[in-house]
This record gives structure tokens, C-alpha cells and sequence, in this order.
């Protein structure tokens, strides 16, 4: 998987929490991932057509879904509910769209984003990709964006 398609989504995501919550988050040291379980309670996920293809998550910690979700809506809220779950998704759309103008020339096509919330949720990876996890530390909690890419050949795209 090239850097390429993966550094314009982790660039993304620091600055849409950094502009957007106010929240600096500070990058750990990335790993390959086993299996199709996110890292976390709540994902974001985008799915990815076009030179390459596959899914990138924004997995959160219950605790730094509620308190993004309490940036964005001006109110504290207790619950994983409707209004955290359309922040997180409105989260995700953010950085997809920051990350969109970075992967035009790359001829990459971003999915509306999804959210699935819940302990032990999967998400589905293309079969030929081993998944890559950015974790990131933040005063909210634990937060990892992964990616699972495979590239097309150029047939493929036709």
C-alpha cells in the first residue's frame, strides 16, 4: 500500500480535529492489523474505488466519540445516541473531504461515510489487503485510522 494514498487521510484527520474540536491529537508508531475488528467502538468508514480500492475507518473510543461529539454540538451528552452518531459520521465526512483534494490526481472516487457503532462490529477489508493502523493519542481518548487498499490494475478500472 502506497503512502500516498494513506498520508492525505492521516493529514486530514490532525487537522480537522486541530481546526474543527481544537483537539491536537499526537501520532503513535504504526501496525499491521489481524483480523477485520476496528480498534474501537465507534467507526466512520469510507470506502475507496478508482487506482485503488478498499475501506479507510476512523475508529474512536466511546470516550473520544462523546467528547467530539460534544465539540461539535455545544453539549455533553452521556450516550452513544443519534447525535453522536451523525457527528462521527459528519466527522468523517470532514477529513474524507480534506483527504479528496489530495487523491483527485490519483484518480480515487471517496464513498459517502458510514458509521457502525457497537463493541466487536466488523468491518470488511478487500481480501488481498493487509490493514494498516495510524493510532493516535488524544486528551479524549484513543483514536486509530486504518486503511486497507488494494491497487487496481489498470483494466480493473475500466
Amino acid at each position: 500500500m502506497k503512502v500516498e494514498y494513506i498520508n492525505p487521510f492521516i493529514a486530514s484527520t490532525v487537522c480537522v480535529f486541530d481546526t474543527m474540536l481544537g483537539c491536537q491529537l499526537t501520532r503513535k508508531d504504526p501496525y499491521l492489523k489481524g483480523g477485520t475488528q476496528p480498534e474501537h467502538e465507534i467507526s466512520g468508514i469510507i470506502g475507496l474505488s478508482g487506482k485503488a480500492k478498499g475501506t479507510v475507518v476512523l475508529s474512536l473510543s466511546r470516550e473520544a466519540a462523546l467528547k467530539a461529539a460534544e465539540a461539535m454540538l455545544g453539549e455533553p451528552t452521556d450516550d452513544v445516541d443519534a447525535d453522536v452518531i451523525d457527528a462521527v459520521g459528519e466527522l468523517t465526512n470532514m477529513i474524507a473531504g480534506g483527504a479528496k483534494a489530495y487523491l483527485e490526481h490519483l484518480e480515487m472516487n471517496l464513498s459517502i461515510p458510514n458509521v457502525i457503532t457497537g463493541k466487536g462490529h466488523t468491518v470488511e477489508f478487500p481480501r488481498q489487503a493487509t490493514p494498516i493502523c495510524i493510532p493516535f493519542d488524544c486528551p479524549w481518548g484513543l483514536i486509530t485510522v486504518e486503511f486497507g487498499l488494494v491497487e487496481q490494475p489498470a483494466a480493473a478500472m475500466l
